[in-house]
């Protein structure tokens, strides 16, 4: 880890200007309730950087000369809040996951940051300033406001069009990572086609899952479990895993580990009896020609966005011929997403791909999916898939999705 964060720091300050300064936070812990916290999860650029996963570090880099240089600031140690909730990382751990030698104290910051920008005269100041939510404030976005009140002539840049750049291509390093997750994802969906019956909840059915994860020492979800049944998997976020299934029903299954914060994101449907009806399987098949169709289409120099429309005029011919729809405008009734998005650190990774091509190391989705409400049927089947320079390799290829064999899979348990 140690290696890969160092040569991420490399990169990264090699494509910022002389005279500038970069810093990050890796997050802080949120307040759920009373004493007790939500489940701490680090900033993935800052972890990208450091390899390191505590609340309330900052990072600052600073450029001049041609030479970067890096500090890690840190929290004091607290011998009675040490008692309580453990203590706090030290210096020697953070070199030791980090390679990084210069270290500060928290408190020290805003006097080290002053000292630069005055004394380097520092002409810019990089922060990772993506924002999704209008009404949610960033610690960048805060640290943002403070810097140009106090030093306006410093131009504040943003640096997420950087990481996004470089966590585009994956390191093999990080394609290890995610094909651990995915690993430990695919335990989890065999032993909820073996375990489901009719007449479990959702949320049983999804807890085969949740043990699988468990018991090789997942700590977090890449996220929130899908576990649809029946009309409920026609809605594509669906989440409560709460109804009670029944003799004929099939279930989606939208699942994913994460393995050193890298994301697995698995989706396979499957008859919650152990076998396709007539009609589940024709829309079935159809949904598994489009994954295959995909799968084939991937390789660099395509066109990111150019995959769905190849997906759509395949279900317009296929749908036509089983009498679903008369016009290809149709299609979207029963289609209503994109068949792909990035994959990495984020089960979305960042970067803006829908107007991308596609590159030798990217790591990709492919989901396609049908959504028949008025009858029931929502089916969709999601693999992961790495781009190569022959084309894809699908690194959840092992994860059973011919509908024989999740038969078979699933007689073999009953």
């Amino acid at each position: 880890m140690k290696d890969f964060v160092t040569e991420n720091r490399r990169i990264f300050a090699g494509r910022l200007p002389e005279d500038s300064m970069a810093v990050f936070f890796s997050g802080r812990t949120k307040k759920k309730i009373g004493d007790e916290d939500y489940p701490f999860t680090p900033d993935r650029n800052f972890y990208y950087l450091t390899g390191i996963d505590r609340p309330g570090l900052v990072l600052m880099l600073v450029k001049r000369n041609s030479k970067a240089l890096y500090t890690l600031f840190t929290e004091r140690y607290d011998e009675v809040k040490a008692k309580w909730v453990g203590a706090v990382i030290g210096a020697e751990e953070c070199r030791q996951l980090s390679g990084i030698d210069d270290f500060a104290y928290i408190d020290e910051f805003y006097e080290r940051f002053s000292s630069e920008v005055f004394n380097g005269q520092a002409k810019s100041l990089w922060l990772d300033l993506e924002n999704r939510d209008f009404y949610t404030v960033s610690e960048a976005l805060e640290f943002a406001k403070k810097v140009s009140r106090a030093y306006p002539a410093v131009d504040i840049c943003d640096a997420y069009g950087i990481f996004a750049d470089m966590r585009r291509l994956k390191k093999p390093f990080e394609v290890e990572k995610i094909k651990k997750a995915i690993d430990i994802t695919s335990k989890g969906i065999y032993a909820m086609m073996k375990n489901a019956r009719p007449g479990m909840y959702e949320y049983e059915i999804e807890a085969y899952f949740d043990f699988e994860l468990k018991k090789a020492g997942v700590k977090d979800f890449a996220f929130k479990s899908i576990a649809a049944s029946g009309k409920n998997a026609t809605v594509l976020h669906y989440s409560k895993n709460s109804s009670k299934t029944t003799d004929g029903d099939m279930i989606l299954l939208d699942v994913g580990a994460q393995y050193g914060y890298y994301s697995g994101d698995i989706t396979r449907t499957f008859p919650v009896n152990g076998t396709f009806m007539p009609r589940q399987r024709q829309i079935y098949d159809i949904v598994l020609g489009g994954n295959r169709l995909i799968v084939n289409a991937i390789k660099p120099g395509v066109e990111f966005k150019n995959l769905n429309v190849i997906l759509k005029g395949y279900y317009a011919e296929k749908l036509k011929k089983i009498g679903l729809i008369k016009n290809d405008e149709e299609v979207s009734r029963y289609y209503y997403h994109g068949v792909s998005h990035m994959l990495g650190l984020e089960t979305h990774d960042i970067g803006r791909h829908n107007e991308g091509i596609l590159e030798e190391g990217m790591v990709l989705t492919v989901e396609p999916g049908l959504y028949i409400e008025q009858e029931g049927i929502g089916i969709r089947i999601e693999d992961d898939v790495l781009v190569t320079g022959e084309g894809a390799c699908v690194l959840s290829e092992d994860i059973p999705r011919d509908a024989e064999e999740i038969e078979k899979i699933m007689c073999g348990g009953r």
